[in-house]
């Protein structure tokens, strides 16, 4: 049977080739980022209660470019994650390139006081 090899689940792929890497606990959470076309989103997850502790997107964020918009969402997580007193995360690209938008949260959320 032929598999169709669309966008979406090539990045289903490698973020669940990613996952089976990256876990977060109470401790040290999961930094997941996701891009979508508008909006980026990033939450702090725990994966042994399955709770999400922290959240940010852009939604919320009238001008700029995406790049922009993106280090605006980690200084945010970065914020809510020390107000849980949470330090130190596991960073989760979501199976997305390491680049432009996505590394734009990374370094807001560096800014931000967080360690990777």
């Amino acid at each position: 049977m032929k598999t169709s090899h669309t966008k979406a689940t090539l990045r289903t792929q490698r973020h669940n080739r990613l996952r089976h890497k990256v876990t977060g606990t109470a401790a040290r959470p999961r930094l997941a980022v996701y891009r979508s076309n508008k909006f980026v989103y990033a939450q702090l997850i725990d994966d042994e209660t399955a709770k999400t502790l922290a959240s940010a997107d852009s939604r919320k964020e009238a001008a700029g470019t995406g790049v922009e918009k993106a280090t605006l969402v980690g200084t945010a997580i970065a914020k809510a994650a020390l107000a849980a007193k949470i330090e130190t995360v596991v960073f989760d690209r979501g199976g997305f390139q390491y680049a432009g938008i996505v590394k734009a949260v990374a370094e807001g959320a560096r800014a931000g006081g967080l360690k990777f």
